[in-house]
């Protein structure tokens, strides 16, 4: 690529005697190298993506090894205008007007380039993207190519992923733009998987951010809720050793246990109206309490929570007669009210199933999370040509429908983990392999359907993904 760059360079007239006209940012960045740098000392380019208008061809160029980008134009006229837009939050918004490099082809020439920016902040936590801009001097026409960034904490599928999901992190609320509270507790757990499966620490931050920016408190009136955020503080606790992530997420279980009840034999309710007993928030409590008896030397109370909920669930009836779980009980007959199966449900009991083998060593568990995983990969209500699915997604799924799979495919992970032979992972790497491969743009963030093709971007959808991505291993 660096020979094909200097013909080109040599071709179109650039050449770093020549200088250029672009200058850089108000707002200069600086990382390995200030904004302003030119092309002509990159040690190596990349063109992941070109847009065209009135026979102008729009090219963005990147480096890896520096971890910047520079726009061209070519098969232009003098006068016509190059630049760069660079966004802080997933291509969502960038600086108004501030056209990085905004630069034109001079006389005698028939293209031009900018010069170099940074794609990201790294003294602000800015995870960015760039884009490359142009029109022909004598035309009103802008052509954008699509955002991109480099491989720099995005070397491979899985590191990507979690990046281009940070573009949604927001430093001021802790939380991710786009998705709401609840898929934000799954969000922050995928990043803390990632660094875990990768190696890669760069977000760490966003623990702490997340903690102390809402003050360690992450109940709310959905029980099921509170049940994610405590699985996100036990996943925090693990990676990092510091007490007081286990501290809250024991909060978060007491704060469950408070709405267990004698109404149809036991349970917890779905919210603090209590309406409903269904099967996410039960399977979180009985994922949650298993879990904390597994760090917390000497605990009867968390165990005797996790076993309770167990002995309840199976009674219900929510595992049906194909081993699946439906959404909840009817509360006039106490017993499954046949509802849709989701994805998420099976993978929250098999993950809570897996937890509570580990706590007791009861070899049933084990088998009966392995007959629901078993049941939901070949299901053909929750796959399509072999590739997951939710039956929601002949429309959007909403806002809650686009974290689902990825949920489940974490719990399908924690069991084929414990499982001999990982029987899993051929199943797993399908799901990986396609939506890689369908169902990711130019700067690898993932819409709802793996199958493709990418819908629409945000941070749910973006979490699913990065789920499967840390789960196939």
């Amino acid at each position: 690529m660096k020979a094909l760059s200097v013909v080109l360079a040599l071709a179109l007239g650039f050449s770093g005697a020549l200088g250029f006209s672009g200058a850089a940012s108000a707002a200069t960045i600086c990382n390995r190298y200030c904004d302003g740098r030119d092309p002509a000392l990159s040690p190596a380019e990349r063109v992941p993506v070109v847009a065209t208008v009135w026979s102008r061809q729009i090219v963005l160029h990147l480096d890896d090894t520096d971890a910047m980008g520079w726009g061209s134009i070519e098969n232009g006229n003098p006068g016509d205008r190059v630049w760069l837009d660079r966004s802080f939050d997933g291509g969502r918004s960038w600086a108004s007007g501030s056209k990085l490099g905004d630069t034109a082809i001079p006389s005698g020439y028939r293209g031009w380039r900018t010069l170099m920016y940074n794609n990201d902040d790294w003294a602000n936590r800015g995870v960015g993207l760039l884009r490359a801009c142009g029109k022909a001097g004598d035309r009103p026409e802008i052509a954008c190519t699509s955002w991109a960034r480099t491989t720099w904490n995005a070397g491979n599928r899985r590191t990507a992923a979690a990046t281009a999901l940070m573009e949604f992190y927001n430093q001021s609320t802790g939380l991710f733009n786009t998705t709401g509270w609840w898929n934000s507790a799954n969000a922050l757990t995928a990043i803390i998987d990632n660094i875990r499966v990768t190696g890669m620490g760069s977000y760490r931050y966003a623990i702490s951010t997340t903690y102390d920016r809402n003050g360690g408190n992450f109940t709310n009136s959905y029980i099921d809720d509170t049940g994610w955020w405590g699985l996100a503080w036990v996943a925090a606790y693990d990676l990092t050793g510091e007490s007081r992530y286990l501290s809250s997420a024991q909060a978060q279980a007491d704060y469950m246990a408070r709405y267990w009840d004698g109404v149809c034999g036991g349970g917890v309710w779905w919210s603090t109206a209590k309406t409903y007993k269904n099967a996410i928030a039960n399977s979180l409590y009985l994922q949650l309490n298993a879990a904390l008896h597994n760090r917390l030397p000497g605990d009867t109370v968390y165990l005797q929570r996790a076993q309770a909920e167990w002995a309840w669930f199976t009674g219900t009836g929510m595992i049906n007669g194909s081993n699946l779980v439906n959404d909840g009980i009817s509360l006039s007959t106490c017993r499954n009210n046949g509802s849709t199966v989701w994805s998420y449900n099976q993978g929250v009991l098999i993950a809570g199933l897996t937890e509570l083998w580990r706590a007791t060593g009861e070899e049933a568990l084990l088998t009966k999370a392995r007959e629901v995983a078993t049941a939901a990969t070949a299901s053909t209500l929750l796959n399509s040509g072999g590739i997951l699915r939710d039956p929601c997604e002949t429309g959007d799924c909403g806002a809650d429908g686009p974290s689902f799979k990825g949920i489940f495919a974490r719990g399908l992970a924690a069991l084929n983990q414990a499982l001999a032979g990982r029987p899993f992972t051929t199943y797993l790497m399908r799901q990986a392999d396609t939506a890689y491969a369908s169902d990711r743009t130019s700067w690898d963030v993932y819409g709802l359907r793996w199958a493709g093709p990418v819908d629409k971007n945000d941070a749910a959808r973006q979490q699913s993904a990065l789920d499967l991505m840390n789960a196939a291993v």
